[in-house]
């Protein structure tokens, strides 16, 4: 297929949703369905439907994009496995995606005038526990730009950072997520629900795929923040009190 208009399958199964996208040329098609236990068994039933919607064929794929995470610890595992063993199967390399950056292409992509060169936003993402996946992004007019790595923030970590000046754009589920607990911070700022949708994920793969930025299948792997994946019943009962 054209490298100019590739043919690539993104999925992102790194929260409570899955998240599919095919794109063929200039057409995006994405595809969001219920995720946890049950996200394995739809995923390829899924992406195969996907694929006959838009009359394109296993062979013509050139790549599979995935989200590598952060997130959910099943999740990036699912993700990765199904990434690795499409590309084997089909002798194509992988796109390891930002989940975090997806979710910051999500909220530019609801009102891009709202976006000029040198924009920066954060990303806090549920991340249970009490805790929080944070990134930060700066949109370059045809790209975005890390400034601030994934990592794993405490639940009050926000507030003790941001006490007179909180950053202009924030997004991600943990805004709604603990949005009591949110409520300290200084005002100014303004708040996008986003999430790492096909349509987002079909972007950044094709960005990805122009900078030729792809991975042989063997060498992908989930983005892990976070050692500890659950708490103790302990610390179950503590959060509860």
């Amino acid at each position: 297929m054209s490298v100019v208009h590739p043919v690539l399958i993104a999925l992102d199964t790194a929260t409570d949703r899955v998240h599919l996208a095919l794109l063929a040329g200039e057409r995006t098609r994405v595809v969001d369905l219920p995720g946890g236990a049950q996200a394995s068994a739809t995923l390829l039933p899924a992406l195969q439907d996907l694929l006959q919607a838009g009359s394109i064929s296993w062979s013509d794929v050139d790549a599979i994009a995935f989200g590598s995470g952060p997130g959910a610890f099943t999740g990036l595992r699912t993700a990765c496995a199904t990434a690795q063993g499409l590309a084997l199967g089909l002798d194509k390399p992988v796109i390891a995606l930002d989940t975090l950056m997806a979710v910051a292409e999500d909220a530019r992509a609801s009102d891009p005038g709202a976006w000029p060169e040198g924009t920066e936003i954060w990303v806090l993402q549920d991340a249970r526990m009490d805790e929080l996946y944070v990134a930060a992004y700066v949109w370059q007019g045809a790209g975005w730009v890390c400034t601030q790595a994934p990592q794993l923030w405490a639940l009050d970590e926000p507030q003790r950072r941001w006490t007179t000046m909180a950053p202009a754009h924030l997004a991600g589920s943990g805004l709604s997520a603990y949005a009591e607990r949110f409520a300290g911070i200084p005002a100014g700022r303004r708040w996008v629900h986003a999430a790492p949708r096909g349509a987002a994920l079909a972007e950044l793969a094709r960005q990805a795929w122009g900078r030729q930025d792809t991975l042989d299948a063997a060498l992908a792997l989930p983005r892990y923040v976070r050692d500890k994946v659950a708490q103790t019943t302990a610390e179950r009962m503590a959060a509860r009190a």
